[in-house]
């Protein structure tokens, strides 16, 4: 009995109590929506992130994961847009007199002045607004996906990096549009003069923009005629080293000393760039000094031997290239032989170990048959007076 007299006068003050000419129940009313829209919307937003990255992680259905996801933030605020939107509805109360524009006085209900109150449509819009426009920045991902896609069934890595580029310039398109789209539709301001202001301001920013603007235009130059790909080692402006990045201003270079080199994309448009990373093999020209006094049987066996060696290691020269050996010079102080061989594949290392391989074979050899290396040397005569 005690408990429904307490509910009674609880009721009785919400009912008859008002804030802004509204009762209490009903601003309770709207609170309680809020709550379930928030509350709601944080248990839908977890469920699709959880089952959206769970697809995108499996690798099963990753488009339709790329989409659950999406979804997940927005959809709280689309949900508080509704629950907006729903207490124009409650927050009512008795009938209020309007002069029309004839001049005639009728009765309304508050509940549509409320609706047709600028500022709660204009909340319930700019709610409504901001959930689409992060949907569609979210949505922004699938397009990555499906790109992905497609560059990883094409050999070269640039386009690659070019995805990411794509995946800025629609959110950036994005956010101007929906930007563009609040100020004309909810707060009711034209975009026609701005965008002409936009215009001239643009010039003058062309202008002062200029080194800006040919680093754009040179990256478009990049992926278009794509002279190297993410991974090559390149030479251009004096700098050696790996692509690491190709960004709409500048290319990200690790040079072989481990330092960063920021190049700007208009002088890598304007360059030469050496891409050493596309060479088919690695040169190498290897002249081996004897002495003088080496009987010429024995040089006619030195070359003997470096043949025997490098026929032992065709395989690692291209068919169309194989290793050439001559007596080359009557040097100053040595007689020469010149040998010529094209290393592939161009894998700067193990390169190098065949050069170690090679060399300790060579000298171990020569040293075998009693052939001597040469160092430079002077002989110098005195005549006697």
């Amino acid at each position: 009995m005690l408990g429904q007299t307490f509910l009674a006068s609880i009721w009785q003050v919400l009912a008859q109590e008002k804030f802004m000419s509204n009762e209490l129940w009903r601003w309770g009313a709207l609170l309680g929506l809020l709550l379930a829209a928030l509350v709601v919307g944080k248990v839908l937003s977890f469920v699709l992130a959880r089952h959206g990255r769970k697809m995108m992680v499996t690798g099963r259905g990753r488009l339709i994961g790329t989409l659950l996801d999406s979804l997940a933030g927005p959809i709280g605020v689309l949900l508080v847009s509704a629950a907006l939107y729903a207490g124009g509805y409650i927050l009512k109360t008795t009938t209020a007199s309007v002069q029309t524009v004839a001049g005639e006085t009728v009765k309304v209900s508050e509940l549509e002045l409320l609706i047709e109150l600028p500022i709660w449509l204009k909340v319930c819009q700019a709610f409504a607004v901001v959930a689409l426009g992060w949907f569609i920045f979210k949505l922004v991902d699938l397009i990555e996906v499906v790109l992905s896609r497609w560059t990883s069934r094409t050999e070269t890595t640039l386009d690659d990096q070019l995805v990411p580029l794509i995946r800025k310039a629609l959110r950036i398109f994005v956010v101007i549009v929906v930007a563009l789209f609040v100020i004309q539709n909810v707060f009711d301001q034209q975009i026609g003069p701005l965008v002409a202001g936009l215009g001239i301001g643009g010039l003058a920013f062309a202008l002062a923009a200029k080194d800006l603007l040919s680093n754009l235009f040179g990256s478009v130059t990049i992926f278009s005629d794509r002279p190297f790909q993410l991974g090559d080692r390149i030479m251009i402006a004096g700098h050696d080293g790996m692509v690491e990045e190709v960004g709409f201003r500048s290319t990200r270079i690790r040079t072989l000393m481990g330092h960063q080199v920021v190049v700007p994309n208009s002088v890598v448009a304007n360059e030469a760039v050496e891409n050493i990373g596309r060479r088919p093999y690695l040169k190498r020209t290897m002249e081996i000094a004897v002495t003088y006094d080496t009987p010429p049987d024995k040089l006619q066996r030195g070359v003997e031997i470096i043949r025997e060696m490098l026929e032992a290691r065709s395989d690692s020269f291209p068919e169309d290239m194989p290793a050439k050996v001559f007596f080359g010079d009557f040097a100053a102080s040595s007689l020469n032989i010149i040998v010529y061989y094209w290393y592939s594949p161009p894998q700067w290392w193990d390169y190098l170990a065949f050069n170690h391989d090679f060399n300790m074979e060579l000298l171990r050899r020569f040293n075998e048959e009693g052939i001597e290396f040469a160092f430079p040397t002077q002989t110098v005569h005195v005549k006697g007076s």
